[in-house]
């Protein structure tokens, strides 16, 4: 896909990995919706972005992706303003394991609830333009997380519902591909304070940190490049990109056949 022209919507847009994904959509011709909850955050960037881009290439809707209601209004405001939906970037998410039910909330059913709601406006079937819907998961969506069983939860969740969603998308005909970036230990906010975001398994904080060591760190910068490259290739279609510091890993899965009921 050619993303001049585009319009995007980036959910948790106003720092970090969403900011990047702004900022690399705008680089290339797209227009970007920034949907995010902090309204203060987003201020700065914002207005850093309408000053290298243009006012008319950008808007901030404020938007809790737990909020179906909140998500409903910033699409339908987007479609006002631009025109319509061409990608999707799901990005909203937290790590916090002393409140499971929250961090399934933001990570899992903000990525289902933004994906069902954006099938309104992009599904061919119902008039749409089709394109891309990216969802962030992570690495601890490929192998577990000790220290994390909630976050792993709801990122092995993101990558089996990219999945799924790209086969039945293929399979229907929405026009639409689905593909999710697996990135390993980011730059963000997210990392940082690590015991404190751990609860009942604050007692593994040091092996987790020994894992950061180990693994290193990588930018936003390098998961954004990562997203573009599933955005521009059509081939790709239920991908999940792991984005380590020592490069980008497409995963191998087992896929089956609904006609033949055996693994291809």
């Amino acid at each position: 896909m050619a993303l001049v022209g585009k319009t995007a919507v980036v959910t948790g847009a106003a720092m970090g990995i969403g900011r990047a994904l702004a900022e690399i959509l705008l680089e290339n011709g797209a227009k970007v919706a920034l949907l995010d909850i902090n309204e203060a955050a987003a201020e700065r960037p914002l207005q850093a972005l309408e000053q290298h881009f243009g006012a008319e290439k950008t808007i901030f809707l404020k938007c809790d992706v737990e909020s179906e209601e909140q998500i409903r209004a910033a699409f339908k405001k987007t479609v006002e303003i631009f025109g319509g939906i061409d990608i999707l970037c799901n990005n909203a998410g937290v790590l916090n394991e002393t409140s499971w039910e929250k961090t399934i909330s933001i990570n899992l059913m903000g990525v289902i609830r933004g994906t069902y709601v954006a099938l309104e406006q992009m599904n061919q079937l119902s008039g749409g333009r089709g394109g891309v819907i990216i969802n962030m998961a992570s690495m601890a969506g490929i192998g577990p997380l000790l220290s994390c069983p909630s976050y792993t939860a709801s990122k092995f969740g993101v990558v089996g519902f990219t999945r799924a969603m790209a086969a039945a998308s293929e399979a229907s005909g929405y026009g639409i591909r689905f593909n999710a970036v697996c990135p390993g230990f980011v730059q963000t906010d997210l990392i940082t304070n690590i015991p404190v975001r751990l609860g009942q398994f604050s007692n593994l904080a040091a092996a987790t940190h020994k894992l950061v060591d180990v693994m290193g760190t990588i930018a936003v910068s390098d998961v954004a490049a990562a997203a573009l490259e599933l955005l521009i290739d059509d081939t790709k279609n239920g991908e999940a990109l792991l984005v380590l510091q020592s490069g980008a890993t497409y995963m191998q899965f087992p896929t089956f056949n609904p006609t033949q009921n055996k693994p291809l």
